[in-house]
């Protein structure tokens, strides 16, 4: 019995030093976690140069593998100390803990597929704990709200501007003609799409006076159009920071849920006490 209970503790410690970040030893296994992230990932993209990997090829080959069987051990520790395994495997952060490690192991049957093992930057969002910013998302969900909003006029902008640049790119077709680069009307459309977005490869340009009067036109409504889905989105912002109730960001250590009202001292899902990060 009491075996039973030292070992339940030793879980629940071992699962707030890894899921949780307002402890000592939590913030310093983050910090770990996260420098061992960054120089997974330098070792990664060292490895891509090839000078560099004719030169240290074994040295990056045992870093990898090192880091990865690290990781791997971190995965399956979270899904044993874990309350809910099931719950923690399908969320975005396990989904990525898993992706993480995926591609070392792939590497034994597909040659060059270590090289998706940079998918481990996604982890660095684990910052956000680490740093206290989760009171910071709120930002981040009037976003989402302000986008899901505004989501049929972006619809309508895009369509208008599709047709624009199919006109014009038409247009340009018949003016230029296949003798000025224009040897087709879908490469007079990616044309008109580059014109008027004002990136300008450069790699067709029209001949003619005809050809350079509208494509000037196309450029000044380039600028006219970028700041139309820059209004739309901005107008939805403001209107979502104003009917967006104030939350805390805290997460309740029960039920792993974090939408409690800013001065909740109770998690509205389970009853229980709050504990909030200082």
């Amino acid at each position: 019995m009491l075996k039973t209970k030292t070992k339940e503790s030793f879980r629940d410690r071992l699962y707030n030093i890894i899921f949780y970040s307002d402890t000592k030893a939590g913030k310093s296994f983050d910090v770990i976690l996260l420098i061992s992230i960054v120089a997974s990932v330098f070792i990664v993209m060292l490895d891509s140069v090839v000078e560099l990997r004719q030169k240290y090829s074994q040295f990056f080959f045992l870093a990898e593998w090192i880091f990865t069987l690290l990781f791997t051990l971190e995965y399956i520790t979270r899904i044993a100390v874990s309350r809910k395994p099931v719950k923690y495997i399908i969320s975005f952060y396990g989904i990525i803990d898993l992706l993480s490690i995926l591609p070392t192991f792939l590497s034994l049957f597909l040659a060059g597929s270590h090289f998706l093992l940079v998918i481990r930057i996604l982890r660095m969002l684990r910052i956000f704990r680490i740093l206290k910013l989760s009171r910071y998302l709120k930002a981040s969900h009037v976003l989402q709200i302000s986008l899901k909003q505004s989501k049929y006029k972006i619809i309508v902008f895009l369509e208008v501007v599709l047709t624009i640049v199919v006109i014009m790119g038409s247009m340009m077709y018949l003016i230029e003609g296949p003798e000025n680069g224009f040897s087709s009307i879908p490469k007079s459309i990616y044309w008109a799409i580059v014109t008027l977005t004002t990136v300008g490869f450069g790699d067709i340009t029209p001949q003619t006076i005809a050809g350079q009067f509208f494509a000037s036109i196309i450029m000044i409504l380039g600028y006219s159009i970028i700041a139309v889905p820059t209004g739309i989105i901005s107008a939805e912002l403001f209107k979502a920071e104003k009917t967006e109730p104030k939350k805390s960001g805290t997460l309740c250590r029960v039920c792993n849920q974090s939408d409690h009202d800013e001065d909740a001292s109770y998690c509205k899902f389970c009853g229980r006490e709050l504990t909030k990060e200082n």
